[in-house]
């Protein structure tokens, strides 16, 4: 085992402490518990959970008010090798992210041997010296404690070979909410000291039109995810309370328009007699209104914007 330490257990904190703030970010490939470790440490819904890759597009920020320290959970796309101009993109706003933020949280699931995709990343990482870097081991009620015991050896390994010391290597589940507190407490000390820089209760800065627009391509991706794997775009037109409605009982009216590369898939987001595309505007306004905590009228539309990966104007204006 050597010098590894992996925390278990919060040590003890000494005398007074100044306040910390600073900004995190959780990186690792698709499903390796981002989202979900974001939501068990906000305690909030706010980072976008789907069982697909690529549904975090954008940077929704969780923040974690604690009376020593404010942690400012920024959320970055995956990083991956790039396909299309879209992923070259994607993969700038990583890097840049990376060598923005105080700390670093590497997440990889606990039930899955590292693989290529992990190195791939670990190796970005090691590209960024300043940057503290925490291994969190996500999904630890998946396995035992042998398996366990083998990913943190397994982890500590592939920091030496990349020549980079991991500052924590963290086992955590969100699910179970096991150790995710002292996550918290072992990022803190990461922080650089100073005031809150977002005023108490606020839970992300995300601004609501972006969140509406992921709540509605997540619903539309549902079911058709092998058809139109990331071929989804949606724009958020307008979000507007409906005028002459009584104080008590307010009304958001939220025109969308849901883009699609070709003409042929337009049908698959529609179905049969509209039937898809009315599921999606039942399901996605219903979290809506959970979101925004307002009754809310969605107009959704479905449009083709050709090859709108590829085309850099498209992808402007569809918000990458």
């Amino acid at each position: 085992m050597g010098a590894m330490s992996v925390r278990t257990q919060s040590s003890e904190p000494s005398g007074e402490a100044s306040h910390r703030a600073g900004f995190a970010c959780f990186v690792g490939r698709p499903n390796a518990g981002k989202s979900t470790l974001t939501n068990a440490l906000v305690g909030k819904k706010v980072a976008i959970t789907a069982d697909q890759p690529q549904t975090t597009r954008h940077t929704v920020r969780g923040i974690v008010h604690r009376p020593d320290a404010q942690l400012i959970l920024v959320d970055t796309p995956g990083l991956h090798k790039p396909r299309t101009l879209l992923g070259q993109r994607l993969n700038d706003v990583v890097r840049t992210t990376w060598a923005e933020v105080d700390v670093i949280g590497f997440c990889l699931p606990a039930n899955e041997k590292l693989g290529p995709g992990d190195r791939f990343i670990a190796k970005e990482l090691a590209s960024i010296k300043k940057t503290p870097k925490v291994a969190i081991v996500t999904k630890t009620d998946l396995v035992d404690s042998k398996q366990l015991a083998e990913q943190l050896i397994a982890i500590d390994q592939l920091g030496k070979e990349l020549g980079f010391e991991w500052a924590e290597i963290v086992p955590v589940s969100a699910v179970g909410d096991k150790q995710v507190g002292l996550l918290a407490d072992l990022l803190v000390p990461l922080l650089p000291e100073g005031p809150a820089l977002y005023p108490e209760g606020d839970l992300t800065d995300e601004p609501e039109q972006v969140m509406v627009a992921e709540l509605i391509r997540e619903a539309a991706l549902e079911g058709v995810r092998d058809e139109l794997p990331h071929s989804i775009a949606v724009v958020v037109e307008e979000m507007l309370p409906r005028e002459d409605r009584p104080a008590d009982r307010p009304l958001l009216d939220i025109h969308a328009f849901v883009y699609i590369e070709r003409p042929s898939q337009k049908g698959i987001i529609i179905g049969p007699k509209g039937k898809r595309l009315k599921d999606v505007g039942i399901k996605s306004r219903k979290q809506i209104e959970a979101l925004l905590g307002t009754p809310v009228f969605l107009d959704l539309h479905v449009k083709v914007a050709k090859d709108w990966q590829r085309d850099p104007r498209q992808l402007r204006k569809l918000g990458f």
